[in-house]
């Protein structure tokens, strides 16, 4: 795309994305361009009451009709003050809650979109830079709004008048003006759109870059601090700064020379005006008060049409900042509810795979191709496999975190397609593999899958998950705070934690992404046992890592390049000598023993 169709592109969505939001707001939005429009035309004739003045000052105070024509003069031109003065505060007082209804509006849209969009557009996207997108979205909207309402709609109306109540009394100089004032305003857009905004849009981009690489060491401090690269993340940010500061010095160089183009065309209409006036007044057709007129009137021009050069840069900079916020809002969602879709009601938990066919992206080869699986209600299911087999496929298609490419999933005989999201996924309690905790209370973490639900509700469900004891023993119990992700806690802590959080859920399905690996032998027995309670007259299924955790579930599901290659009891997969499931059971044993023998 090139940069002139980038431009437009942005133009084309941001001005209408925030006239949208204008329109929800009718009252307000009509309020404000009476007042600030209403205290533009009362400036706008000030010149030709100052003119009226000057003329009946140069025939004498002992003229008594020039001393009413005076005093009338100065009485309207303290009443337009005046009006003036209130017209405008109306304006100004009714933009702010304007403004901040509209800024939070949009952050709130947005954070709602982000929300709800695909696992993969997460997984493809920095945290860090999402936020920034937002915020400078969100104070770009405040620059975009003062930009138009109070300084490009009040100049536009003034070059306007000017322009007609000047030619109506001498048609050169309103010629004048308005030939000065096109050619003005057309080179200031000219310079704002094709010369600023592609230099704009490049620095913005590396803003963002700044904001992604300062969350994504920050949110991997333990990281950073294992291999002590702390010295090689400040040189990484280094050089991210260094090429977002090129970027803005240019950005911000362009401004200054087109400032100065500006200026010079405004000193060229300058002259014309002034030395136009003259000549009138030399020709006998002009007063000294129509000259003070047209002079007054020009610096009120000037004023403006100066301004309007800052208007248009302001207002293109904050097109450019909305861009990439308004392009949040064009990004598909990836997975949505159908039309009709209605609440799912789960009761037994059986799930059913009928002839399920599913792509990655724009893979190719399917990674299941007719997969047909049943599931009864209550049973308790392991998932076993290579890595890469498809075994956390399965339970993200359970989940509708994707969409199936052919075929159809149940549950209690309901087609998941059909169903809202959120019924279908508040009645799957998950445990992943790696817990993730909000940086709230442990209270508020529990309750999390069950909002409203009472301290002895939320102590009860730290009991089944044997966490209790553990969070009675931090200093402020219950109210702890448990740092982003839950980095105050340890890994056996946090998977209790999220235990506790399903028990409280008390969902009819129950998926368990085991993660005891990597936990020492105490807590892998307490989370163990807190396992087994919990799967206790649930559809469970639980992805195995370690195979001696799924030897006691009802059925187990051997994976194998997306196909189910084996299925059955711990004993009967055992019993097959050249089963796959033997021998990744086999495999772990001898590396126990090895492990044990080293020790």
């Amino acid at each position: 795309m090139t940069a002139s169709t980038q431009k437009k592109a942005a133009i084309r969505a941001v001005m209408p994305y925030v006239f949208r939001h204008w329109l929800k707001q009718p009252a307000l939005t009509s309020t404000v361009a009476f007042g600030l429009l209403g205290a533009t035309v009362a400036d706008l004739f000030m010149p030709v009451y100052s003119g009226q003045l000057v003329d009946a000052l140069t025939r004498g105070p002992a003229d008594l009709p020039a001393r009413h024509d005076a005093v009338l003069a100065f009485a309207a031109i303290v009443a337009l003050g005046f009006t003036s003065i209130v017209l405008r505060m109306i304006g100004l007082h009714a933009i702010v809650p304007f403004t901040l209804r509209i800024m939070s509006d949009v952050a709130r849209e947005t954070f709602e979109r982000v929300q709800r969009f695909s696992t993969d557009w997460h997984a493809s996207s920095f945290a860090g830079s999402t936020v920034r997108k937002i915020s400078r979205g969100m104070w770009a909207l405040d620059l975009y709004n003062d930009t138009v309402l109070l300084a490009l709609l009040p100049s536009l109306a003034v070059l306007l008048g000017s322009m007609v109540l000047l030619g109506a009394h001498w048609a050169s100089l309103g010629l004048v003006i308005a030939l000065g004032a096109i050619i003005y305003v057309s080179m200031t857009v000219a310079l704002s759109t094709g010369y600023i905004a592609p230099a704009a849009r490049v620095s913005n981009a590396w803003d963002t870059r700044v904001g992604g690489t300062l969350a994504d060491a920050l949110t991997c401090n333990a990281v950073v601090k294992s291999f002590g690269a702390e010295a090689r993340e400040d040189a990484r940010l280094t050089g991210v700064i260094g090429r977002w500061r090129k970027r803005v010095n240019r950005t911000w160089l362009r401004y200054n020379y087109a400032n100065a183009a500006q200026l010079a065309v405004l000193l060229c209409l300058r002259g014309s005006v002034i030395g136009g006036s003259l000549l009138l007044w030399m020709a006998g057709r002009a007063s000294p008060g129509d000259v003070t007129y047209v002079l007054t009137s020009y610096y009120i021009i000037h004023a403006y049409l100066r301004d309007v050069g800052m208007h248009i840069n302001n207002l293109q900079r904050s097109v450019n900042d909305m861009e990439e916020l308004v392009e949040i809002h064009g990004e598909p969602i990836g997975i949505t509810d159908s039309a009709d879709a209605r609440p799912i009601a789960i009761v037994g938990g059986r799930i059913q795979f009928e002839k399920v066919t599913f792509h990655y992206g724009a893979h190719r080869a399917p990674l299941y191709d007719r997969l047909s699986v049943d599931i009864r209600a209550g049973e308790r299911i392991g998932l076993v496999g290579r890595s890469g087999s498809g075994k956390t496929t399965f339970v993200k298609l359970v989940q509708r975190l994707y969409d199936v490419s052919d075929g159809r999933i149940l549950i209690d005989g309901q087609d998941i397609a059909d169903a809202t999201q959120q019924s279908l996924r508040s009645q799957i309690a998950i445990v992943q593999q790696e817990p993730m905790l909000f940086h709230r209370s442990l209270a508020e973490n529990i309750a999390y899958g069950a909002s409203g639900a009472s301290m002895a509700m939320i102590e009860q469900a730290a009991r089944l998950a044997n966490a209790h004891d553990f969070i009675l023993r931090l200093p402020q119990g219950y109210g702890t705070l448990v740092g982003e992700r839950g980095v105050k806690l340890s890994g056996g802590e946090r998977q209790r934690v999220a235990l506790a959080r399903a028990f409280l859920a008390d969902a009819p399905v129950l998926i368990l992404d085991e993660a005891t690996s990597s936990l020492d032998s105490e807590s892998e027995a307490l989370i163990q046992e807190a396992m087994e309670r919990l799967m206790k007259g649930r559809t469970s299924i639980v992805i195995a890592h370690r195979l001696s955790t799924v030897r006691s579930l009802d059925r187990i599901l051997v994976f194998d390049r997306g196909e189910i290659v084996e299925q059955g009891s711990h004993a009967a997969l055992i019993a097959r000598p050249d089963g796959i499931y033997r021998s990744l059971f086999e495999r772990q044993a001898t590396e126990f023993m090895r492990m044990t023998a080293a020790e």
